[in-house]
């Protein structure tokens, strides 16, 4: 089982009576349904619905602790800070954070791949319904390549701020946080919720994360992909011949439709989304599926 030790992220905790609330009213994730044991994705948002910073949440003893970029976390404790007012909550950046990810072949359905069997320290990722990916957080021995981790979510189709798209740049339907998990469809309000409530409800979402594939290696993240001179998106991820793509879904299908082919720098491209997920190319140029 691969482990690799993530230096690039912190985790902030938020803790003590309102802590739940607190998150409840202001970022994307359902707290409410979130499982001791497991992680799940979330955001916290524009009031325009776009994402400023992107995470994963999780229970502790006392509160959640929200496991994000490093070079970020800062100015995430002063937003949230800002949105604490007078609730019973504390709000603190863990010093000397350790991350690390793990994962395997077991089947997601057997015994030990159950939320509730993990314990603090080691929590079940559910952003990745086909694989069993572990979030350790402590000292943990691994030695497995960083590159391994990145294949992995270019296989799965797992997007992350800073490597494939950038804060403040993408709404959640992009990143397909409303397929992960980390958008809470029927929970009240949190910040930027009228405009994600929209795009489900009108089906509006144009612009999704899709799996590249090539014949040869693909070519750097952020290399635009065309069809027929026409942009429909950039790279991101890229692991040998495999990528992430977030592209205007409705454009790629134009582009299947009147068999144009589909480069990245003159490279082919077949893009694909992914097995797991529950949109589909819209059935014509003027529609895009949201769910």
């Amino acid at each position: 089982m691969p482990t690799v030790q993530l230096d690039d992220r912190a985790l902030v905790l938020v803790t003590d009576d309102d802590a739940e609330t607190l998150l409840q009213n202001i970022i994307t994730t359902d707290i409410s349904s979130l499982k001791t044991g497991e992680v799940k994705p979330g955001a916290l948002l524009a009031p325009q619905g776009k994402i400023l910073f992107d995470f994963l949440v999780s229970r502790v003893d006392t509160g959640f602790r929200l496991d994000c970029r490093a070079d970020v976390a800062d100015d995430l404790v002063k937003r949230l800070t800002l949105y604490r007012l007078r609730a019973k909550a504390k709000i603190n950046k863990q010093d000397q954070a350790l991350v690390a990810v793990s994962w395997g072949d077991d089947s997601r359905s057997s015994p030990s791949d159950s939320a509730s069997s993990r314990n603090e320290s080691s929590l079940l990722d559910t952003r990745f319904p086909e694989v069993d990916v572990s979030r350790h957080y402590g000292k943990t021995a691994g030695g497995s390549d960083r590159a391994e981790w990145d294949a992995l979510r270019a296989a799965h189709g797992i997007a992350e701020s800073g490597a494939d798209y950038e804060l403040g740049d993408a709404f959640p339907h992009d990143v397909l946080l409303d397929q992960t998990g980390g958008v809470g469809l029927a929970k009240g309000c949190y910040v930027g919720q009228e405009v994600v409530s929209r795009m489900q409800h009108r089906g509006t979402a144009r612009r999704r994360v899709l799996i590249a594939t090539g014949p040869a290696a693909l070519p750097a993240p952020g290399t635009e992909i065309l069809a027929n001179g026409r942009p429909l998106g950039a790279l991101g991820t890229v692991a040998g011949r495999t990528g992430l793509a977030i592209v205007r879904i409705d454009r790629v299908k134009d582009a299947m439709a009147a068999g144009n082919p589909i480069t990245a720098d003159g490279l082919e491209l077949e893009l694909a989304i992914p097995s797991w997920a529950k949109f589909t190319f819209p059935a014509d140029a003027a529609s895009a599926e949201g769910a």
